[in-house]
C-alpha cells in the first residue's frame, strides 16, 4: 500500500466539506505548505498552537487538518520570535502542511454542529441560521444488468440517493444498449468493428452537484464498461437547506440546572456559564459552536428553550434574558468534538483507497480558560 497524496486527501474532503459553505470572508483552506505530496500521517486538531506544532514534528505529521485557521488576520511579517512566527518557521522547516476547515466544517451535514447536537441527545434536528441550498442534480447511468447491483450500491456508498432521511434512492428501467466498439477499443462485452445489443438497465438517482465529483469517480471505478455512458439533468427541486447551527428536541423535558450539568458531561467541561432560572422546564434545544453571539435571535425565533453556544457576551445574556431564552456557555473549546469526526472520515477514505496513510488526532488541550 501507499500514503496518498494530500491532494486527492483534501479533495475527498472538500467534497464532504467544500468551502463554499463557509461564511463570507470566513479563512479556509491551505494555510502553510503544498498539498502536492506523499501524506503518512495526518493529524486531526481544533487550533494550531506552537505546542501542536511541536506535537506534530514528534508524531513525524506531514498534514495538520485543523478547524481554526492558523491565518486568521494576515500577517504583516513573520517574526521567528513570537509564537506565530515560530509555528511558521517550524512547520516550514518539518515540511509540514497546515490546512484549516472553519465555518465550512460548521456548516457540513455530519460537521461540528450536527456532532454537538447528536452528542447532547437531539433529536428531530435541523439547521438553526440557513445561509444556502445545495443544487441538486438527477443521474442517469447505463450499465449491464451483470453490474447493477454493484453501481447501485457504488452510487449509494459515494452519497447519492440521500432523499430527507432516506438514503440509497434510486429507480431503475431496463432496455438494449448499442454500440460498435472501434479498433482501438478493449471492450468488456463485444467485439471491435462489430454491432453490439447488450440487456442493461438505466438506474437513476438525485445527488447534490457538490458531489457530482465524487459519484461520477465511484461510477467509473464500479463500472465494467471502459467509456461509461451516463446523463445529468439540473433540477429544479428545493435543495438541502445548509447553515449554523442545530435545532433539535430531547428525549424527555429536564430542569436547565439538570440540562447544564448534561452539557458539562458530554463535552468534558469543568464549568457552564448558565444563563436562566436553573428551574426552568427544557425541551427544545439550539446548539451553536464556536461564538453564537449573532444567533440568539435565531433561536427564539425557532422556539428554542435554550441555546448552546460559546463567548457569549454580557449584554447579549441580557437579551436573551429578555427574551426567555436560556443560555449555557460551556467555551469555545467544545468544537474539539470535530477533532474524532473528521479523524474518522479521513479514515474511511484511506480504507476506501486502500492506502497506508495514518490518521491521529492531537492530545494537546488548547483552551485557554480554566476554573479557579
Amino acid at each position: 500500500m501507499k500514503p496518498l497524496n494530500g491532494q486527492v486527501l483534501i479533495q475527498e474532503f472538500e467534497a464532504w466539506s467544500p468551502k463554499s459553505y463557509a461564511v463570507e470572508g470566513d479563512r479556509n483552506g491551505l494555510m502553510i505548505g503544498t498539498l502536492n505530496k506523499p501524506i503518512c500521517k495526518v493529524m486531526v486538531a481544533l487550533d494550531v498552537l506552537e505546542e501542536v506544532i511541536d506535537e506534530a514534528i514528534n508524531e513525524k505529521v506531514d498534514l495538520i487538518v485543523a478547524h481554526h485557521p492558523l491565518l486568521f488576520r494576515p500577517l504583516k511579517k513573520i517574526d521567528t520570535d513570537t509564537p506565530h512566527g515560530r509555528i511558521v518557521e517550524k512547520a516550514i522547516k518539518h515540511d509540514i502542511t497546515i490546512y484549516a476547515a472553519h465555518t465550512n466544517l460548521d456548516v457540513a451535514p455530519g460537521g461540528v454542529n450536527d456532532r454537538m447536537a447528536e452528542a447532547l441527545g437531539l433529536k428531530n434536528i435541523d439547521v438553526l441560521a440557513p445561509t444556502q441550498s445545495v443544487d441538486l442534480i438527477k443521474l442517469a447511468v447505463f450499465v449491464p444488468e451483470s453490474h447493477e447491483e454493484d453501481i447501485r450500491r457504488a452510487l449509494g456508498e459515494a452519497g447519492a440517493g440521500n432523499i430527507g432521511d432516506y438514503s440509497h434512492c434510486s429507480y431503475s428501467s431496463k432496455g438494449i444498449g448499442r454500440f460498435l466498439p472501434g479498433d482501438s477499443t478493449n471492450p468488456h462485452i463485444g467485439e471491435r468493428g462489430k454491432l453490439e445489443e447488450v440487456k442493461e438497465v438505466k438506474i437513476e438517482t438525485i445527488l447534490p452537484v457538490t458531489m457530482k465529483k465524487r459519484v461520477l469517480n465511484a461510477i467509473i471505478k464500479a463500472h465494467p464498461y471502459e467509456e461509461p455512458a451516463y446523463d445529468i439533468y439540473p433540477l429544479d427541486n428545493t435543495g438541502n437547506v445548509l447553515g449554523l447551527g442545530r435545532i433539535g428536541v430531547l428525549e424527555k423535558e429536564i430542569s436547565l440546572e439538570v440540562f447544564a450539568e448534561h452539557v458539562k458531561q458530554v463535552f468534558s467541561v469543568k464549568g457552564a456559564r448558565v444563563v436562566g432560572d436553573l428551574q426552568t422546564p427544557i425541551k427544545k434545544v439550539a446548539v451553536l459552536g464556536g461564538d453564537g453571539n449573532k444567533y440568539i435571535n435565531h433561536a427564539v425565533f425557532k422556539g428554542a428553550d435554550v441555546i448552546v453556544t460559546g463567548d457569549v457576551y454580557y449584554h447579549v445574556a441580557h437579551d436573551a434574558m429578555m427574551a426567555g431564552l436560556s443560555v449555557v456557555d460551556p467555551g469555545h473549546n467544545v468544537e474539539k468534538i470535530m477533532k474524532e469526526s473528521v479523524k474518522h472520515f479521513f479514515e474511511n477514505v484511506i480504507h476506501e483507497k486502500k492506502a497506508s496513510t495514518e490518521v491521529i488526532a492531537s492530545k494537546i488541550h488548547t483552551d485557554p480558560f480554566q476554573f479557579v
